[in-house]
């Protein structure tokens, strides 16, 4: 594929699309950084059962990697991010997020540190330009791995059963350490993270080893519940774990037409990453000086109708917000919301959702009303529990 012959191939596909294609009974696809994304394999609410109740797996080749490596890597990590990368150990995992100049958020991400000077950045958007000029003057080497690293997020209380089962053995990975195994004549990377606030694994390997990676697994899996699911579950699951996804929940700063939709990490609720005493990094004189306007916070919404992009209103009369992510949740039997409100109406206090519902092919307004709550709205014990409890 090049320049004049992209439109034959839309969007590429990942090293584990031939199983996945075979299993998307829905034809349900939509794009992901280029490449074709299941978003529901069969049935929206048996996925989302399975990631509470069994075990998931889903692709997630095509999410954003760079590989950042050399001596001075972590004075690098350290200019570009929030947070203090000296104090990630190699086999260490963490949440991070970084910032424009001027104190606006560009993405957020998970940093691996696979050995003392050599890094994998894995998040949402593509940022090689703002990476290699923020790297000036450091002696580092930065590239974007995406196409040669196969990822599977398997996800549910069963995984670590599953991943027995295969021959991995999990039982003493903490949250946020990750582990290596011998798989085909080839190496699994095992990290204990992911995106549904459950118990969980991302597993990542070479693309040669895709296919007998997933083979291997629902083979291991097949009296553990294991099953495919896609973006919609995985969707429902990250909202009742209260975690926001760069591009839904706020706008890259780069990506931002409208001054007044730049926001910063404080105004995300991502503060508590912030390092002010590890020194300089990109964005922290402003983020110092900066006062928040915006407050990013959950939301219990009356009735079951989903309220994405819902308007927020104060007593109804003046608007006070928008929904930015809202769904059903069948495990909380609650209609669940992520809101960026103005930051005098943080706590909440007579807040109503604008919520347009299709009733008998006309569009009905409806005012519900909207409650802050704590995020997240889901937290099991087991997400955490090392052993991991045996299903």
């Amino acid at each position: 594929m090049n320049a004049l012959t992209h439109y034959e191939t839309p969007l590429l596909q990942t090293p584990f699309h031939p199983r996945t294609a075979a299993a998307n009974r829905m034809h349900s696809w939509g794009p992901w950084a280029g490449y074709a994304s299941v978003l529901t394999y069969e049935d929206l609410a048996m996925e989302h059962s399975a990631i509470r109740n069994a075990a998931t797996v889903y692709d997630l080749c095509p999410m954003v990697k760079y590989r950042i490596e050399g001596p001075e890597a972590v004075d690098y990590l350290n200019r570009l991010t929030v947070r203090n990368v000296a104090k990630l150990t190699p086999g260490g995992v963490h949440y991070t997020v970084w910032c424009d100049d001027a104190g606006h958020l560009i993405d957020d991400g998970t940093l691996f540190r696979l050995s003392s000077d050599r890094f994998r950045l894995c998040c949402q958007e593509r940022h090689l330009p703002w990476l290699l000029d923020s790297a000036q003057g450091f002696d580092v080497a930065i590239s974007e791995e995406t196409e040669e690293v196969a990822a599977l997020s398997l996800q549910g209380p069963t995984s670590a059963t599953v991943l027995a089962a295969a021959g991995f053995d999990v039982s003493a990975l903490k949250p946020f350490r990750m582990t290596r195994f011998a798989f085909a004549g080839g190496e699994l990377m095992v990290s204990r993270t992911g995106f549904t606030g459950d118990l969980g694994y991302e597993l990542w390997t070479t693309p040669e080893l895709a296919l007998p990676l997933w083979d291997h697994l629902f083979a291991a899996g097949a009296l553990h519940g294991l099953r495919p699911i896609g973006s919609d579950a995985l969707n429902m699951a990250r909202l009742e774990a209260g975690f926001i996804i760069t591009g839904y929940d706020f706008t890259p700063a780069p990506q931002c037409v409208r001054e007044d939709r730049l926001r910063t990490p404080v105004e995300m609720g991502l503060g508590w990453l912030i390092d002010w005493e590890k020194g300089h990094f990109t964005g922290r004189r402003a983020l110092k000086a900066h006062r928040p306007q915006w407050a990013f916070v959950g939301m219990e919404i009356d009735g079951n109708i989903e309220a994405g992009g819902a308007i927020l209103y104060h007593d109804q009369k003046t608007e006070a917000g928008v929904i930015t992510g809202a769904c059903w949740s069948p495990v909380l039997k609650k209609s669940i919301a992520l809101a960026q409100v103005r930051v005098q109406h943080a706590a909440g206090g007579n807040l109503w959702a604008e919520i347009y519902a299709l009733r008998e092919l006309h569009y009905a307004k409806l005012m519900m009303r909207a409650r802050v709550v704590d995020r997240p709205f889901f937290a099991p014990d087991r997400r955490r529990a090392t052993p991991p409890a045996r299903f």
